[in-house]
């Protein structure tokens, strides 16, 4: 009975593979749960960092910082978060479909791009597409920290600095819930309120973030400087900028764990699905064996 052996190894084979993709799908959800904690831990940080810089952003000050003033954009720096690793369902592919229809436009609109990359997959998406990176960093863990995010910000924040790019936005995912991951793009420098009052639309969904900008009760601050204005508000931009970057790449791992965790669960109940139709397919060759051993042992005795 070649044929029911080759069935039975083909089960075998798939329930392997269920056990692999059950057991990524529990490890999935317990690391997402430590990265939602991890997200929610840098929210009150950010939520104030990002009222003080919306205060500043309006504040009557003697000088205008290259952070806050506007240029002609001719050429656009992007910050790319993906994830290091892949299983985890559309979440990359939809962020890739985002940003390269916005390389599009801006193509169209005569302007260059030039990249940054966090993450293993953006940088195996630019071999295949093509573009020009600045800087780098991958394999970054469950729990990235900021010390290894400081090299492509400084790479990034001084090419802005220098004029070699007019305009720094960032594309990642956000948070939605476990079932939803939205891939985004904002802009980060020049800073624009424009740019938190479509954070907050983004975002509005996520429960945590309900708070981080409250632009309704946003109005015009002067301050009372106690150090020298220039030197305080540049360290505070660079504090906005730094945390923003750090909490999109923490957004984006705890999208990671959520999509991963939905994609493994989906394989495991196709497995079993494959499973079941392989049992169907074995029990009715065998059936079929059998009847036909019968319908042989009946003729021999006939014959006899």
């Amino acid at each position: 009975m070649a044929v029911g052996k080759e069935i039975r190894t083909k089960i075998k084979s798939v329930k392997n593979t269920q056990k692999i993709t059950g057991a990524m799908q529990m490890v999935a959800a317990s690391k997402m749960r430590k990265t939602q904690t991890q997200m929610l831990a840098t929210s009150p940080y950010v939520k104030q960092i990002v009222k003080l810089v919306s205060h500043l952003s309006q504040a009557d000050v003697e000088f205008d910082h290259v952070y806050l003033s506007k240029r002609e954009v001719k050429k656009v720096g992007v910050i790319v978060v993906s994830s290091d690793r892949g299983l985890c369902g559309g979440l990359n592919n939809n962020l890739f479909k985002l940003l390269s229809s916005d390389i599009a436009r801006w193509s169209e609109e005569g302007k260059t791009v030039e990249f940054a990359t966090i993450g293993n997959k953006a940088n195996t998406f630019f071999n295949r597409y093509g573009g020009k990176i600045l800087a780098t960093a991958s394999h970054l863990g469950d729990q990235p920290t900021m010390a290894q995010l400081l090299g492509v910000m400084n790479v990034m924040l001084a090419a802005y600095r220098d004029g070699e790019i007019d305009e720094l936005r960032i594309y990642g995912n956000i948070f939605v819930n476990t079932m939803v991951q939205k891939p985004v793009g904002m802009q980060l420098l020049p800073i624009d309120l424009s740019t938190f009052e479509s954070l907050k639309v983004e975002v509005g969904k996520h429960k945590q973030n309900d708070e981080m900008i409250d632009l309704a009760q946003t109005m015009k601050w002067d301050y009372i400087y106690d150090m020298d204005p220039k030197k305080l508000i540049d360290i505070v931009l660079n504090r906005y900028i730094e945390s923003t970057i750090y909490q999109a790449v923490v957004a984006n791992i705890a999208c990671e764990m959520a999509a991963r965790m939905i994609s493994m669960q989906a394989a495991t109940d196709n497995a079993q699905a494959i499973v079941d139709n392989l049992q169907l397919v074995y029990n009715k060759a065998r059936q079929a064996a059998i009847t036909q051993e019968i319908s042989e042992i009946v003729g021999g005795a006939a014959a006899l």
